[in-house]
């Protein structure tokens, strides 16, 4: 393998904030990426991931993976990457802290839910809404004009955080980083990079969560009882492939990549049984699995990349045969666990759920909203932006206080 490639620069405008804020003396000086982290780290948006849903629901066992775990598995992923690819480690560190902050109760089906809501005025989209967040909602700066700018984070750091360097240009766009009034400090992150392209660390960030849940989505869904290895149906798993991640893509193909892993070692020829020995040899799996997936992203791009990793100019490669074989690793954990029968129908109370929880906050409103939330619906200048104060009031609901606060306003 080659060696490291030199840091990207990092230079005063990578460094600068959107409010500009005194020096600090501290007993430990700390770089300013160091300080982003440290934000991140201790803002309430990380810590109520603890209590949001991953795979495996928080409360059907005594230690799920959570959005939290996930986020910081993650995290140790991107920050080993980032150190063979010569950026900057606490940078990707931050970004892969965050990049699930801005995900609703329910994860992808709560999103789901308020995409529809909102089809008419902005959307809803997780990482935009991670972006609003740390730029808004979790309040630590405010401006000269007195509006708050969230963590205040350097401008390379919320660009790490930026996976989707876009706004919503309709309905039909499923996928973007920024809604409509949250342009100013998103035109402020971006000024100088290239249109739609991401930045090599928010690459980093989305090959490391890619990685964390193809890998830990399968685990947490055999030691759960949901899936065997050693007997997968692979007709059935494999149209779970083309349907949800790979549309087209053949079965000798999907074949092969599981071929590919299997001859991992560590790989089961048998049931999963719970005992310590087999517990061992799937956490083994894992690390191998993890570790196969960073060995080939590190080689091809060192392959690809001419000379230094440029921030703007270059990207992280994944070989296919990765892409492939992370495709299917999702595919066996949504067909056995997201498609199971017991699953569809509680996602189905879920969504059921959140939509009457934003019609009886906007019907309460802003009585029924905490008073920051309150305060922005107050401020609000039309319908579509008081509705914009409830559903982030909602999305930064945890699966549980999701249910509580739906059954109090249920009994008013």
């Amino acid at each position: 393998m080659s060696d490291p490639v030199p840091n990207p620069t990092y230079d005063d405008h990578s460094r600068e904030r959107f409010v500009a804020e005194p020096s600090k003396a501290t007993a430990v000086e700390r770089g300013d990426f160091e300080r982003d982290r440290a934000r991140v780290l201790h803002s309430a948006a990380l810590r109520r991931l603890a209590a949001k849903t991953q795979v495996v629901g928080v409360g059907q066992s005594d230690f799920p993976r959570t959005r939290l775990t996930h986020s910081l598995e993650c995290a140790q992923i991107g920050r080993e990457l980032a150190d063979a690819f010569g950026a900057d480690p606490d940078l990707v560190d931050t970004a892969c802290l965050a990049h699930d902050l801005g995900h609703p109760p329910f994860g992808h089906n709560g999103e789901r839910v308020l995409a529809e809501l909102t089809a008419d005025c902005g959307g809803f989209e997780g990482n935009a809404q991670t972006l609003r967040l740390l730029t808004r909602l979790e309040a630590k700066t405010f401006g000269p004009d007195g509006r708050s700018a969230g963590l205040n984070l350097t401008r390379a750091t919320l660009d790490a955080c930026t996976k989707y360097p876009w706004p919503r240009q309709g309905p039909e766009e499923p996928k973007f980083g920024v809604y409509d009034d949250d342009r100013p400090v998103f035109d402020w992150l971006r000024s100088g990079a290239p249109e739609r392209h991401a930045c090599v660390e928010a690459q980093v960030m989305n090959i490391a969560d890619d990685i964390a849940y193809s890998v830990h989505d399968v685990e947490d869904g055999v030691v759960a009882g949901r899936i065997d290895l050693a007997a997968l149906d692979t007709a059935a798993v494999w149209e779970t492939v083309r349907d949800w991640y790979l549309p087209g893509i053949s079965d000798d193909r999907l074949d092969r990549a599981l071929d590919g892993l299997r001859s991992v070692a560590g790989w089961p020829t048998s049931s999963y049984d719970g005992t310590r020995r087999r517990q061992a040899a799937l956490k083994n799996l894992t690390s191998d699995l993890i570790g196969r997936f960073c060995a080939a992203i590190q080689t091809a791009t060192f392959r690809s990349v001419d000379g230094a990793l440029a921030r703007h100019e270059t990207d992280v490669f994944v070989p296919p045969d990765s892409s492939v074989e992370m495709g299917v690793l999702k595919g066996i954990a949504a067909h056995y666990v997201m498609k199971a029968d017991d699953r569809v129908r509680a996602m189905a109370r879920q969504r059921e759920l959140l939509a009457e929880l934003v019609e009886l906050l906007v019907k309460g409103a802003p009585d029924t909203l905490e008073r920051s939330f309150a305060g922005d619906w107050a401020e609000a200048a039309d319908e579509a932006a008081r509705l914009r104060a409830v559903v982030d009031q909602v999305a930064s609901l945890t699966d549980s206080s999701a249910l509580t606060w739906h059954t109090r306003l249920r009994s008013r």
